[in-house]
């Protein structure tokens, strides 16, 4: 249960939680492990959980008719993914895909709810550090949409 604490500790959405708010996550967490190669999940599927990697690497990538699959990002030890269809209840925008195996902590989105309804405090926290990520990445895809514009004009 501490590594599962530590993890979370300095995972970006948990980050502000203090010890017992830690130990209410974790207690909601499961692990899974995966081979080198093997999907945690692919695109179009039904996302009903977050991921969290404990270990290891896991590529998130999209098919591309007639080129093949485009890397997006290979994702570290710490990473969180997955979280966008625990928010909007839609199906998954990409494949996530254990690169060299990986070992991941998930949460459901029943768990999740569940523990946002359960605790005012922890809930005002996560959600507060999910906006600022989700504002982070947006603000990232703005500027390479902005490179992307300005490279197509030559």
């Amino acid at each position: 249960m501490t590594a599962v604490i530590d993890l979370l500790r300095h995972t970006t959405i948990f980050r502000d939680l203090n010890d017992e708010e830690l130990a209410r996550v974790a207690m909601v967490c499961t692990q899974q492990s995966f081979v080198s190669g093997e999907y945690v999940f692919r695109e179009g599927e039904e996302g009903n959980r977050l991921y969290l990697i404990a270990e290891g690497q896991v590529r998130i990538s999209r098919d591309v008719p007639g080129s093949g699959e485009e890397a997006f990002a290979v994702l570290k030890a710490g990473a969180l993914f997955g979280e966008m269809a625990v928010f909007d209840r839609t199906e998954r925008s990409t494949h996530a895909i254990a690169t060299g195996g990986a070992k991941v902590l998930t949460i459901r989105r029943a768990d999740f709810e569940l523990l946002l309804d359960d605790n005012r405090e922890l809930a005002y926290k996560v959600l507060w550090a999910c906006v600022r990520l989700l504002s982070s990445r947006l603000r990232s895809t703005n500027d390479s949409l902005r490179s992307f514009l300005a490279m197509s004009m030559f």
